[in-house]
């Protein structure tokens, strides 16, 4: 191991709190740096399932259950994991103390690469994966983590200065990170996660230290058509630029009529055509503006960015079409956890919707997605915690003819009753799964399985195996 993570860490007392995929990869990781390891996490063991030999494999002190945070001023360190809540006084104890640390922190502290950071309150996952498939495209060596893919802590000691480290940061990733990347994106800013971050001005501080330590040889891309973005330019220490499906920006990337267009002073040139996009809807239009802008900027070629433009079908659960039955159309959105990215999503199509929504809540208002069921849905199934939160926004909007279930399998059974040939049955649920599911990725590989099943079911001409 490199000779500075042993000096740094050799003998240190570590406590990491959450036990969680990042933090299981940087408790490998310490402890190869010959840290002294408790891991905390306020599960009991048998939450964690198969999960838990994995743990006890580690070899070190585990502390589970109710007093996982018990005895933290005895340690050097304490790394937290980005869903643990940061106001607990433990943590705030630590905090004051300067012993607090992420696993994003020390990849931004021992990265020999520039790191390149995405956020926004939707579509930074296809907007990472994008600039990823445009700077591999491109020749350029690219490690992406962060949000997705792998923890990038273990792969410190292969990543050198010549390579690209993108990543995917989401707001509690961003929270208390006292460096900023090299080039920062932010693709948009709506209400999330204020069952976490308790009002909207934390949310936004939060998404705003992607680019509050940057110097002026850095840059940040903010998405023009939003006003809070828009704004934030005003503060930015290093260049700015914009992407816009409305207006025309200088320098920046922008829509005009068919053709994507970037203009730099006096620089101007036609780099794709909307057209020829794969990802469908206005919101993945922007998504691939603020993806092409970025990785341009972080070294990519604008030949290879227009062929991803007209090559990258999409992310797994997102407006992801599973299959077609009979003429209806499944698609999975699952990681629509907000009502700003189902009213995207029911924006992408023109053909009649059958909408299944619903599920935990994450304290946030349904009342324009009630409008725009209104005027975008044929029939509503509604679920979860939240479904009667969304009955009443769109019976205060007018109404559209509903069911209530109790599960994604009564729900598909439904949609398959009032579905006809050419309408959409989409999965976008505007709330997080945690009522009955570990997460997103699982809701929406159970919807795989259920519209799977339909497909076996019932033959292409309709007749019943």
């Amino acid at each position: 191991m490199d000779t500075q993570f042993g000096r740094d860490w050799s003998g240190r007392r570590v406590a990491v709190i959450g036990l969680g995929i990042s933090n299981v990869a940087l408790i490998r990781f310490l402890k190869r740096a010959g840290a002294e390891l408790s891991g905390r996490d306020q599960k009991q063991g048998h939450e964690f399932g198969e999960g838990l030999d994995e743990l006890e494999s580690l070899g070190i002190e585990l502390i589970l259950g109710s007093h996982y945070l018990q005895g933290l001023q005895s340690f050097d360190t304490v790394v937290v994991s980005p869903g643990v809540p940061k106001h607990l006084p433990e943590l705030q104890q630590a905090a004051r103390l300067g012993r607090l640390e992420s696993e994003i922190g020390l990849v931004f502290r021992y990265s020999r690469a520039p790191i390149y950071g995405i956020t926004g309150s939707s579509g930074k996952t296809t907007t990472t994966s994008l600039v990823a498939e445009m700077l591999k495209r491109s020749g350029l060596s690219t490690y992406v983590g962060g949000n997705i893919g792998r923890p990038l802590i273990l792969e410190l000691e292969q990543i050198g200065p010549q390579d690209h480290v993108l990543l995917e940061l989401s707001s509690f990733q961003l929270e208390g990170l006292d460096q900023s990347p090299h080039g920062a994106l932010i693709t948009n800013i709506a209400q999330n996660h204020l069952d976490v971050h308790h009002t909207m001005d934390n949310y936004i501080r939060a998404k705003q230290n992607i680019y509050r330590h940057q110097g002026q040889q850095d840059f940040l891309v903010l998405n023009y058509d939003d006003p809070l973005t828009r704004a934030m330019a005003a503060e930015a220490r290093g260049r700015v630029y914009f992407f816009s499906l409305v207006s025309k920006v200088n320098p920046g990337v922008y829509l005009d009529g068919d053709d994507l267009i970037y203009l730099d002073q006096g620089s101007r040139l036609a780099f794709a055509r909307r057209s020829e996009l794969v990802l469908p809807g206005r919101h993945n239009a922007a998504n691939f503006l603020a993806a092409a802008l970025f990785s341009q900027l972080s070294g990519a070629n604008w030949q290879a960015i227009a062929e991803v433009g007209r090559t990258f079908a999409g992310v797994a659960h997102r407006l992801e079409l599973v299959d077609e039955v009979q003429g209806v159309r499944y698609y999975n959105d699952s990681i629509a956890t907000t009502p700003d990215r189902t009213i995207a999503a029911l924006q992408a199509f023109e053909a009649p919707i059958i909408l299944i929504a619903g599920g935990s809540d994450k304290k946030l208002s349904f009342t324009q997605l009630g409008e725009v069921i209104c005027s975008r849905v044929k029939h509503l199934i509604l679920l979860g915690v939240t479904g009667p939160k969304i009955r009443q926004a769109v019976g205060e909007a007018g109404g559209v003819p509903f069911t209530v279930v109790e599960d994604l399998g009564e729900a598909l059974t439904v949609a398959r009753g009032r579905g006809e040939a050419g309408d959409i049955v989409l999965l976008s649920p505007a709330s997080a799964s945690y009522d009955q599911y570990a997460n997103f990725m699982a809701r929406g590989e159970h919807f795989r399985a259920l519209v799977q099943n339909l497909k076996v079911e019932y033959e292409p001409e309709g007749r019943k195996k």
